[in-house]
């Protein structure tokens, strides 16, 4: 009996060590999930929104390093996958997804549930392409599958629901599909080039972004050798933030004071591995030197100096010995310093506040991370927990910090812890969820519970959309559309299936977290917290502070005082109290 095109794809996934598949089914993708039926090697991973399944499939590809495979039934289904690839795409890791498609005769007819996917999904993916006849196959999956790899992106196969079924023509094997090993850096003439540059540089800054991973030790020691602050972005903070004497904290919207001041004050500024966008928190006059592996990228944020070509570790393992001896330390000395100030403040605002209530997220996030396991990952939905988990959250080496960081979506934490935990059964999965996030794909408590997934999830409940809010509040626009009216989730989740408890009373909050990260099985902790705490960014623009006074001005003459109030309650008073 030959073997189907269904068939094929599944043992070539198998052959690059596919183990799972995410997705929810459908009639034109029943052969691909009757072969799957039939292959031990590899489980169906159920959801209840294809969303979820390409959001779970990122977060399994940003986690292990390998390839994760969503799928999709035809028209509305894989178009529901987009705005997870998109995310995977833009968090640039491995990723394949499979669009079923109406029948081959159809298209182009208007039939029912007609796109045209392999247009939909090119803006998001390195390649995207349609198997219009079997012939095609293996052929087009090897490609799908050597550029997914290769390129850290997403690919996409389209397949018309019938081509599943048909007979695949034979094609000897090649080797599985694996991430080549390689070295990858400039010519020794261009590191000569940045050598002199940083020698002959009296502040020098580094800014640490996720193309630092894997290279932590290079980068401390390259930071010694320059007595040069290391400065990291969100992405780069789970793997450059621990065991670093030289670190000084976050810049941007979310960091602190005195990361962005780290970077004014430097006349040469080393960036690894970051494509950090914010224009404005570049410094204004100062050498820049950028080492990316993607030479496309160099230049893309800021006007640079010295572009280098390579990946970060090979790059600085080729530079340090070339590194002259004998810096001097001020700029550093007072960048720690700055820092020390800087977090000191930040660590005041996380306490338990004399017990008043609303809750401050600080105080959950700093409860949550100091008794998280040594190995934990945590997930944060996009909005006001990526403020906390950025400020608040200890990395070690060994745990990780993954979501919708560059993508910048809704509904991530969730959807990923999902996929996480189905890659890590045994380890503690804590998505930090908005209360609008989690209620924009309620429906994957369902699939944590039906696959048994014993995921984490805190509820930073403060009935809004809150960074909307503190950005409306800068932009000086009176909060509008912005208010959630929600349910006890505690209790949702207990109708469920999911161990839920409710928090409003800080006293109540230390006992409560012990409880929750300790249950043996999926639990959800739905906390009460401060509606209009204020995250401030590290510099104040002049446009902000306009901004802010007539949002101030609007509230009251909208008659809305009351929300002044309750903000200077929450901030200001607070501030001066302590």
């Amino acid at each position: 009996m030959s073997t189907t095109v269904a068939e094929r794809i599944v043992e070539e996934l198998e052959r690059a060590g596919v183990r799972r598949v995410h997705g929810l089914p459908g009639d034109s993708l029943n052969g691909f999930t009757d072969a799957l039926r039939r292959n031990d090697a590899i489980s169906w991973r159920h959801v209840r929104h294809e969303e979820s399944a390409a959001f779970a499939a990122s977060a399994e590809a940003a986690l292990t390093g390998e390839l994760a495979v969503c799928v999709g039934s035809c028209g509305p289904g894989n178009l529901h996958l987009i705005n997870g690839l998109f995310d995977a795409h833009r968090s640039r890791v491995p990723v394949l997804a499979i669009a079923a498609h109406i029948p081959a005769t159809e298209i182009g007819t208007g039939y029912f549930q007609e796109t045209h996917p392999e247009q939909l999904f090119r803006e998001c993916s390195a390649y995207c392409e349609m198997v219009s006849t079997p012939d095609q196959m293996p052929r087009l999956l090897d490609i799908a599958l050597r550029t997914a790899v290769e390129k850290q992106d997403v690919a996409v196969l389209v397949i018309p629901g019938e081509t599943f079924l048909a007979p695949c023509p034979k094609r000897r094997a090649g080797a599985p599909i694996r991430r080549n090993p390689r070295v990858t850096r400039p010519t020794d003439a261009e590191i000569a080039r940045a050598a002199d540059t940083l020698n002959a540089a009296e502040r020098v800054t580094i800014l640490a972004g996720a193309g630092v991973q894997g290279s932590h030790d290079e980068v401390v020691e390259l930071a010694r050798a320059l007595q040069a602050p290391v400065v990291h972005a969100l992405r780069g903070k789970e793997f450059i933030e621990y065991d670093n004497p030289y670190d000084v904290g976050m810049t941007g919207l979310l960091g602190f004071s005195s990361g962005y001041r780290a970077i004014e004050k430097c006349d040469t500024l080393l960036m690894l591995g970051t494509d950090f966008p914010y224009e404005q928190f570049y410094p204004s006059k100062a050498t820049i030197i950028q080492v990316d592996i993607r030479g496309e990228q160099i230049g893309r944020r800021c006007p640079v100096d010295l572009p280098l070509v390579g990946d970060v570790g090979d790059t600085v393992r080729a530079l340090l010995p070339s590194i002259a001896a004998g810096r001097d330390g001020e700029h550093l000395s007072t960048s720690l310093a700055h820092y020390a100030t800087a977090r000191r403040r930040l660590d005041d605002l996380a306490d338990n506040d004399r017990n008043r209530a609303p809750i401050h997220p600080q105080y959950l996030t700093r409860l949550i991370s100091e008794k998280a396991s040594a190995d934990a990952v945590f997930i944060p939905d996009v909005g006001s927990p990526v403020v906390w988990a950025a400020r608040y959250l200890e990395m070690n080496g060994a745990r990780r910090l993954i979501g919708s960081f560059t993508h910048g979506s809704m509904a991530n934490a969730v959807s990923q812890a999902i996929g996480a935990q189905t890659a890590f059964p045994d380890r503690q999965i804590i998505a930090l969820a908005g209360d609008g996030g989690l209620a924009m794909l309620l429906g994957e408590l369902l699939t944590i519970t039906q696959n048994k997934l014993p995921v984490k999830i805190v509820v930073f409940d403060n009935s809004s959309l809150n960074f909307v809010e503190v950005e409306m509040k800068a932009a000086g626009f009176v909060n509008y559309g912005t208010d959630l009216e929600n349910p006890d989730f505690a209790a949702l989740a207990e109708s469920l299936g999911i161990r839920g408890r409710r928090v409003e009373q800080p006293d109540d909050l230390a006992g409560a977290v012990d409880e929750f990260l300790a249950h043996d099985g999926p639990a959800l902790l739905d906390v009460v917290t401060a509606r209009q705490e204020l995250s401030i960014p590290p510099t104040i623009t002049a446009a902000q502070a306009k901004g802010f006074t007539l949002y101030a001005l609007r509230t009251v003459l909208s008659g809305r005082g009351d929300e002044l109030v309750d903000l200077a309650e929450t901030n200001l008073f607070r501030r001066l109290f302590d």
